[in-house]
């Protein structure tokens, strides 16, 4: 057998699972389609031999094509563009079925699809993976860029507003610039009060490999005392900005985008920040100054 067939048969073993994430995280079975056929045209340009777990390779890959989709939905509200086709593993129900699509609606429900749609797409990447295919966060938080503590907590935010409960309420847009407003001012002043007041108790910081390489002197920090510290007469160059349609910080240094904060709430607690230096996330990177 050769190369091509072997990966032709693992990809076909592997589409029903890869189709049953991709539709749940876009609720669109077509632009599901579209995300499962870019995952083979992507394995089909990878060295196979490289991959150890090619079932994990195409679930983690059609996670990230999905993720993307769902930024650009949300950052410019476009309609989805039809992604390329390849030859060999075509899929004939490229036409819209009516009773396909309602088979697929049904296996997950409508109700819990347009909840899904009201996440950020972060959460709904975070939540998709790890409730609905059990995924652990340690696999999870890669494809987002963050850290397993933040991607946990994604999760769990998601889950909430899934499940209709109220027991943490949510910040609404204005009171999350509030926070990032207070956060910033207070770093910038020292006020280690300040800080404190907006940072959750548990908060986690995490930098990338790339962040610490930039600044050896940064490393993963847990609780509100330690990050404070840390923050305690920084942030001066830190812009807020909107990243992947969520609050954060983003670092320009001589015109160059060298550092994003990722934040993640809990309540009106900021309970996670992610530093992110890794340049090829950068260079892909759409964020919205404020």
């Amino acid at each position: 057998m050769t190369q091509e067939n072997w990966l032709a048969e693992e990809f076909e073993a592997n589409r029903a699972h890869l189709s049953a994430v991709a539709f749940r995280m876009l609720s669109s079975r077509a632009e599901a389609d579209d995300a499962v056929q870019e995952a083979w045209l992507r394995l089909g340009r990878t060295d196979a031999t490289a991959i150890g777990n090619i079932s994990g390779w195409l679930t983690t890959v059609v996670a990230r094509i999905c993720l993307d989709m769902l930024r650009s939905r949300k950052a410019r509200r476009e309609e989805p563009f039809d992604l390329p086709v390849h030859g060999r593993i075509a899929d004939t129900s490229k036409s819209v079925d009516p009773e396909r699509e309602a088979a697929f609606a049904d296996s997950v429900g409508l109700a819990l699809l347009v909840i899904l749609e009201t996440l950020a797409p972060a959460e709904r990447v975070a939540f998709v993976l790890h409730d609905m295919f059990d995924l652990p966060f340690d696999d999870i938080a890669p494809i987002l860029n963050r850290s397993p503590a933040a991607t946990r907590q994604l999760a769990s935010r998601a889950r909430r507003r899934v499940q209709g409960k109220t027991d943490v309420a949510e910040a609404d847009p204005t009171r999350k610039m509030q926070i990032i407003s207070a956060f910033l001012a207070a770093s910038r002043l020292g006020d280690i009060k300040a800080l404190l007041s907006v940072l959750d108790p548990q908060v986690v910081f995490t930098p990338d490999v790339a962040a610490i390489r930039y600044n050896p002197s940064v490393r993963e920090l847990r609780g509100a005392d330690a990050v404070a510290e840390t923050f305690k007469g920084r942030a001066q160059a830190a812009q807020p900005a909107k990243i992947d349609g969520e609050f954060g910080f983003v670092v320009v240094v001589g015109g160059q985008l060298r550092v994003v904060l990722l934040l993640t709430f809990e309540g009106e607690k900021i309970a996670a920040i992610d530093a992110v230096a890794d340049p090829v996330y950068l260079d892909n990177l759409k964020y919205e100054l404020l």
